[in-house]
């Protein structure tokens, strides 16, 4: 291992918060509940460079982390399971895990910095053997390079933060960090979704959701242990402008003798994602696969939430079909499907999927495991996927006081099909697609994902 931890720190807000047990809505406690590690680098410059710097540079972070807490105060907290798989939060200010670490290696040692095994070191463990309530919330580490440069990473709970109320925590800190004053507080008000309070009508009443049915098999099984066991890899993969929009011109050529509005870069390009890897799976026509589509529910609700809102708001619709469908058929019917799942989503559909969980007897079937292997919880992986778009979000150009990142993505990732697009970090129109398949699925899928473009 080339990365040497150096020190640990709780870091606690700076100024007292609110205190107490506060309950978490309901879509706060399914999905992913585990942490989503992000990371940044940064190269050496005239704001830092070799070690005397480096203390400044975790002081810097260190103080600025204590001051975000403080409006930020639930990720200072800790999750209690109270009971039936269901969570509770406890403001207790216990404050965030601030790790610092050194490599051995130079940034340039990184090449483009594509997916490696040196990537585990860079961003923070979490125990999950430990009791639930013993970790922190927010998990952070220093890593720095022998070059002189530095990565941050930083891991937040999914059980209190999505995409954008993450990278709205992320763009805070980096604010103070840098001497600025807090631009937008967070909207910390889970009664938007009736948290804590009894359901409004049986289950009997309440809509029929396939979302939250047990996703397809593969043909041949009865339960999904074997697939859990198998090696997985992870690839970014770049498509060019003209590769982007050759697809979303392929998917839209089925809408030409209609006015519907054409397809967009999502559910073109994550239409090809889903049939370049039902191809290299090498399904049978008639095995079903699902696609996990993350939806934000902000702008969609009636009247619609504070774009500030911190918690969980975006959630899994399933788009399905047929492989023998997906992969015969044009590009437009994937990306059909796939509408056709983000367009259920409005206010009635939202409360309605409240109204739904809060009648269930059990929320732990809802919930992805922590770790691969796991025999309880749902699976994404073959036959299905998730394709989490980062397209809208603000993840580039984060600065805590010495210049933009080189580079930032997610972190590790080790669970079969799960993917995510973002935009190329240039601005000039290109996207990734950060995808982890099983190992011996990979190559197929960089064939037909390249191949079939043209």
């Amino acid at each position: 291992m080339s990365v040497t931890f150096q020190a640990c720190y709780m870091v606690k807000p700076m100024e007292p918060t609110q205190r107490g047990r506060v309950p978490l809505s309901e879509w706060d406690q399914i999905g992913t509940i585990y942490h989503v590690p992000t990371i940044y680098f940064y190269r050496p410059s005239k704001h830092f460079d070799l070690s005397p710097n480096y203390t400044n540079i975790a002081s810097t972070l260190k103080d600025s982390l204590s001051r975000v807490l403080v409006p930020f105060y639930p990720l200072a907290g800790r999750l209690y399971w109270i009971k039936n798989g269901r969570l509770e939060l406890d403001c207790n200010a216990m404050g965030a895990q601030f790790i610092e670490a050194q490599s051995s290696l130079s940034l340039e040692d990184l090449g483009d910095f594509s997916p490696s095994s040196e990537d585990h070191y860079l961003v923070p463990t979490v125990d999950y053997t430990l009791p639930i309530h013993e970790l922190p919330l927010v998990l952070v580490q220093l890593t720095n390079f022998k070059c002189g440069g530095i990565s941050i990473s930083i891991a937040i709970s999914h059980a209190l933060a999505d995409g954008p109320s993450a990278l709205h925590f992320t763009s805070e800190w980096a604010r103070l960090s840098r001497g600025e004053p807090l631009q937008t507080v967070p909207f910390i008000d889970k009664k938007v979704f009736r948290a804590g309070e009894p359901p409004l009508a049986p289950l009997t009443k309440c809509r029929v959701y396939s979302e939250f049915d047990d996703l397809p098999l593969l043909l041949d099984q009865t339960k999904r242990t074997e697939e859990r066991k198998k090696k997985t890899d992870v690839a970014i993969l770049k498509l060019s402008k003209v590769q982007v929009e050759t697809l979303r011109k392929t998917a839209n050529e089925s809408l030409r003798p209609t006015k519907s509005r054409g397809y967009t870069r999502y559910e073109s390009v994550t239409g090809h994602v889903w049939r370049s890897a039902c191809k290299a799976r090498g399904h049978k026509e008639d095995q079903p696969t699902a696609l996990c589509v993350c939806v934000d529910s902000r702008g969609r609700m009636e009247p619609p939430l504070p774009k500030e809102y911190f918690g969980n708001a975006t959630f899994d619709v399933v788009a399905s079909s047929l492989v023998g469908d997906l992969v015969s058929k044009p590009l437009g019917y994937a990306s059909s499907r796939i509408r056709e799942a983000i367009e259920r989503v409005n206010d009635e559909y939202v409360r309605s999927g409240i109204e739904f969980l809060k009648n269930q007897d059990d929320l732990s079937r809802f919930q992805y495991p922590y770790v691969t292997g796991s025999e309880k919880g749902l699976l994404q992986g073959d036959p299905n996927l998730s394709v989490v778009s980062w397209l809208t979000l603000p993840i580039y150009g984060v600065d805590f006081g010495w210049g933009k990142e080189v580079y930032m993505g997610p972190g590790p990732h080790d669970f079969d099909g799960d993917s995510l697009l973002l935009p190329g970090p240039d601005g000039d129109g290109s996207l990734l697609v950060a995808v982890c398949l099983q190992e011996v699925h990979m190559d197929a899928f960089k064939k037909h994902f390249y191949e079939d473009i043209e």
